[in-house]
């Protein structure tokens, strides 16, 4: 097993989010590590109070992006390259860390594993979460999760990965979406070991509108579609059916049926949205 790192880069990248920033940063200076946490923040342009908590937070490095400049990979890219340490932390604005020991727990895995590529942390949904979303982080990242059986899952909300991954594998920076799934499929293929740390914790949801349902599923569809990683395709009703059904089961198991309408539309619209994303990212990759 490696040494516990003396210092780690935290890269957050921050939104109009202030509702989440503060407590996110308090959070991250309460953890039990005892080394130094160098906070980088990349804001997009955010216009809700958020600038000014992050002046009040003083921050290693606060780098400002021209509003609607914004791609994934070049601010994550360009955050590793901003940050003084070996160790890089990714954490979203509105990721708050549970617990004290979420950054420990998160790089136990690391410090452990021979040929570490990246590691993620469990995601909690908000008590405000939709039930469709809480099962969808359920799946995702509870006790029993599903996606320990896909063919691939990974999260940049709450990761570490370290200096030298990022500099042999920089993320990509033509895609709008989908980036951390595009980047951690590499590293695997590359041998490099993709963890999940289940003992990180920090909670994170969003309530999306149908529209942005569809836009996000289209989006990834996409993007890993354009990228050659595509997914086997399923029957659109069907697998809306399927869905919905799961849904249900899930719903009644937690009393919350009354959520059920509302899984059964966005549930369509995800459908609908990875059928049209793939045959786009199809086209586009045929192409290239």
């Amino acid at each position: 097993m490696k040494s516990n790192p003396r210092a780690v880069s935290v890269i957050m990248r921050s939104f109009n989010e202030a509702w989440a920033l503060g407590e996110t940063i308090r959070r991250l200076f309460t953890q039990d590590f005892e080394g130094e946490i160098e906070l980088i923040i990349m804001d997009s342009g955010s216009s809700d109070g958020s600038l000014e908590i992050i002046s009040e937070a003083k921050p290693a490095r606060f780098i400002q992006i021209p509003p609607g400049t914004y791609v994934p990979g070049v601010v994550l890219n360009h955050g590793a390259r901003a940050a003084s340490h070996d160790w890089l932390i990714y954490l979203n604005a509105d990721a708050t860390p549970v617990g004290d020991n979420w950054l420990t727990e998160l790089l136990a895995p690391c410090l452990a594993h021979d040929r570490f590529g990246a590691a993620f942390s469990r995601q909690v949904p908000r008590p405000d979460c939709m039930a469709v979303f809480a099962h969808d982080y359920d799946r995702c990242f509870g006790p029993n999760r599903e996606s320990a059986n896909w063919d691939h899952f990974f999260s940049m909300v709450s990761c570490a990965t370290h200096r030298s991954v990022i500099d042999r594998f920089p993320i990509r920076e033509d895609l709008q979406y989908a980036e951390d799934d595009e980047w951690t499929r590499r590293l695997a293929q590359h041998g490099l070991g993709i963890i999940y740390a289940p003992d990180s914790v920090v909670m994170h949801s969003h309530n999306y509108t149908l529209r942005q349902t569809y836009k996000r599923a289209f989006g990834d569809a996409r993007a890993i579609a354009a990228a050659n990683t595509a997914r086997p395709p399923t029957h659109l009703l069907l697998g809306w059916l399927a869905d919905t059904l799961r849904d249900a089961r899930w719903c009644l198991k937690y009393r919350r049926l009354g959520g059920l309408p509302h899984a059964c539309a966005a549930r369509f619209a995800q459908r609908l949205g990875r059928r049209n994303g793939d045959a786009a990212g199809q086209i586009h990759s045929h192409h290239s």
